[in-house]
């Protein structure tokens, strides 16, 4: 069974904490960028079972079909991101992005592949590159149950839409765990200037990682006692990074910006510790930019941003990363899972006075 999802905490932002010097978009979410959806299955089920599947849609039509550019970053590859070699080769993407955890990735594959023969106009098709993320969610969830199949993938696609985006304990952030305190699914949005296009930066991401957590450059690590001591299970984990932009950007620029997600990864206190998964996929919807599957011309004709114009680009990366990171920590709430581990949520009320002070 799948549990409804209720209204989560405050943002980080509504609690009176800006971070960036960019304005957000209307909803400060990745669906601030016009046409993209957003649909979770939450999984919890008795005293074990904490997972669950987040869908991306770049946009409403037919991915295959209508393809759009992507590019992928690894910032530290200690995971299993299924269909990375095509996207890098071709340069962009032809489904759906799933998230899930660890041991789940095949099975949302399979889903994915099944999705997308099953839509009209792709009867002919025999090849399909499932892109897949993941984060082991294994302290709070019993991992090798494999609790997760394919209607719940079927599920979370289905249910997607271009509203705000529920965060927190959700979809694939359910069971995960960032800096020591409970993670989850975040989202957050730039506007660059106008000169530079006025277009829009969303941000996605399903925190599950460690370090030494900073907030607006405050070392609230040792202010709350949490230094790491192990460097592995208090820094080891994973971040799936999902990018997703309406301006005209190729492949190669789209790696440019998919780079600067880990600074806004780095702002929040990551390490990418040697047992971190840190990944970063890039997309633009850019209608002129869209690749048909069927070719009709020799030549395809592109459209993109001048490098020159690049630079607040990066900064809108780098402040929507960062600020959805903290989202994802804001709205998650305590939970109690697996072999009875129980992880926090984050003391924001104690957080909120120190760096207010």
């Amino acid at each position: 069974m799948t549990l409804p999802i209720h209204s989560q905490q405050k943002r980080i932002r509504e609690a009176g904490i800006e971070l960036g010097v960019l304005p957000t978009g209307k909803m400060n979410a990745i669906t601030d960028v016009p046409g993209v959806q957003v649909g979770h299955t939450t999984l919890i089920l008795g005293d074990s079972v904490r997972t669950g599947v987040t869908a991306i849609l770049p946009h409403t039509g037919n991915l295959f079909q209508d393809k759009v550019p992507a590019a992928i970053h690894i910032g530290n590859g200690f995971g299993k991101l299924a269909g990375f070699s095509q996207v890098e080769e071709l340069g962009n993407l032809e489904t759906p992005i799933i998230l899930t955890n660890t041991l789940s990735v095949p099975v949302a594959m399979d889903a994915l592949i099944s999705y997308t023969l099953e839509q009209p106009g792709n009867e002919e098709v025999r090849s399909v590159n499932p892109v897949v993320g993941e984060t082991n969610d294994g302290r709070l969830n019993d991992i090798r149950g494999r609790h997760v199949r394919k209607e719940h993938v079927f599920e979370a696609i289905s249910g997607a839409n271009s509203g705000p985006v529920s965060e927190g304990n959700v979809g694939a952030g359910t069971g995960t765990v960032a800096f020591g305190y409970k993670g989850g699914i975040g989202t957050a949005s730039r506007r660059v200037p106008e000169k530079a296009g006025g277009y829009t930066i969303g941000v996605l991401v399903q925190a599950n990682f460690g370090g030494i957590l900073t907030l607006n450059g405050k070392n609230l690590a040792r202010m709350l006692d949490r230094i790491p001591g192990s460097y592995k299970e208090d820094t080891d984990g994973s971040c799936m990074i999902v990018l997703v932009t309406d301006a005209p950007l190729d492949t190669r620029n789209l790696k440019r910006l998919a780079k600067r997600c880990m600074l806004g990864l780095a702002r929040t206190g990551g390490i990418a510790s040697n047992g971190s998964g840190d990944y970063v996929i890039a997309v633009s919807t850019a209608e002129a930019n869209k690749v048909p599957y069927e070719a009709e011309n020799v030549l395809l004709s592109k459209t993109s941003i001048h490098n020159d114009y690049l630079s607040p680009f990066f900064l809108a990366a780098i402040e929507a990363t960062e600020e959805a990171i903290w989202n994802a920590m804001f709205a998650a709430d305590s939970m109690k899972g697996f072999n009875g581990h129980q992880i926090d949520a984050l003391p924001k009320q104690k957080i909120l006075e120190s760096v207010k002070e």
